[in-house]
């Protein structure tokens, strides 16, 4: 058997590692599993039937089959987030959940099926071709009309696939005061007064921008000023580009995290309004990377007005949870590097993932759309109900009203 610290190169090998921990224990496995199980909390009375899974009590045979069942689960376009949501009840609410599937080997456990997925998600195999031709047909020519025609060599090379040239035109290319959308995604205003622990308005929770930035000597610039969120759905263009024109003065593509355990991934989903409210304090411990660009500020005439700094945080939230840069952006940043505005700076494989853009303060006060702009889209039923709907979705039993 491999060493503990190593990924499995098949599923029966994963099973029969995570098998042996739970027989011996091996770092409190069994005691944390077993923990997390008795301690579940029941998902809402009208959970759709088909993200449901009782996790109440579950034996460790359980857990083996679920993983199986997943591994050989193929995720179409509008059920891709399922067995992420069958698996986030384990975590729901659930202290002992959160612990497990986020430290020890719990944790290495996550991250070693994660890379399995990766594997699979890579391969240029005949199913992964299945797996394509299924997403380009319920996808359909209308949406795979943006995009540049394959072949796609494997699953994670389509699910990166290039638009066509002209497909998203970049909004006001010569005017440095105007910010771009760094991805196709849905956004929120998240938070407008940054501080190191801020009570985000809606729901009282918190960003801790220096954990957000690990550290880095500017996470101070951003305290005061604005962090709006961008999700992108499983089914969307999943590279990453630059909001502003400017130079990349610093760059981290290398933090690690976990791969799972959000104590409540479905409210991420909440009726339609995306992310809206949600705890984005835990995403300082999911797999991410950051860019900091140094920008223009213009004054009223449009002539430059000193200069400024915008921060892209992108985050792989669930399943494969790859954030990968382009080489030019990958750190360690020696000098400068310019990037233009709606520049690609990187993509995100198969997985949950969002971009998180932080501003200095007073410069960037609201969402501001010019008429005739895109604000949305006339969803189809079936997309709907498999990404944004959530009308079963319970309010958090965390939600405290906020603090005078």
């Amino acid at each position: 058997m491999q060493g503990e610290e190593q990924y499995s190169d098949s599923l029966d090998e994963f099973i029969k590692k995570i098998t042996l921990w739970y027989e011996n224990d091996h770092e409190g496995f069994k005691t944390m599993y077993d923990a997390a199980v008795k301690n579940v909390v029941p998902y809402p009375d009208r959970t759709p039937d088909e993200v449901k899974c009782d996790w109440k009590d579950r034996d460790f045979d359980f857990l083996c089959e679920f993983f199986r069942e997943w591994y050989e689960w193929h995720p179409g376009v509008n059920n891709g987030l399922d067995y992420i949501e069958k698996f986030s009840w384990l975590t729901y609410e659930n202290d002992y959940g959160m612990v497990f599937a986020t430290s020890g080997p719990g944790y290495k456990m996550t991250a070693d099926f994660t890379h399995l997925q990766g594997l699979q998600m890579d391969a240029d195999t005949p199913e992964s071709q299945e797996l394509i031709e299924e997403w380009v047909k319920e996808l359909g020519t209308k949406r795979m009309a943006d995009y540049r025609p394959g072949p796609w060599n494997s699953f994670n090379d389509f699910f990166i696939r290039q638009l066509k040239d002209g497909k998203r035109p970049i909004d006001a290319q010569g005017d440095d005061s105007v910010v771009v959308a760094p991805a196709d995604c849905v956004i929120n205003m998240i938070v407008d007064d940054l501080t190191e622990t801020t009570p985000i308005p809606v729901k009282t929770v918190t960003m801790n921008v220096k954990q957000l930035l690990e550290n880095s000597e500017h996470a101070q610039r951003f305290l005061g000023g604005t962090a709006v969120s961008c999700i992108l759905m499983p089914d969307s263009y999943h590279w990453y580009h630059s909001p502003v024109r400017g130079e990349v003065v610093e760059a981290r593509d290398d933090i690690g995290g976990v791969y799972y355990g959000m104590r409540d991934f479905p409210e991420l989903l909440n009726k339609g309004n995306v992310g809206y409210g949600y705890d984005y304090a835990m995403f300082d411990n999911f797999r991410r990377g950051y860019v900091i660009i140094k920008t223009r500020y213009l004054d009223v005439e449009g002539k430059p007005d000193g200069e400024g700094y915008v921060g892209v945080v992108p985050v792989g939230l669930n399943s494969i949870a790859s954030v990968n840069f382009l080489e030019k952006f990958k750190s360690p940043i020696k000098k400068p590097v310019p990037v233009e505005k709606g520049e690609q700076i990187g993509n995100f494989m198969y997985g949950g993932s969002l971009n998180i853009l932080l501003f200095e303060p007073g410069r960037f006060p609201a969402l501001q759309m010019l008429q005739g702009q895109r604000i949305g889209v006339l969803e189809q039923l079936k997309r709907t109900a498999g990404l944004f709907t959530g009308s079963y979705h319970t309010q958090s039993r965390r939600r405290r009203p906020l603090a005078p």
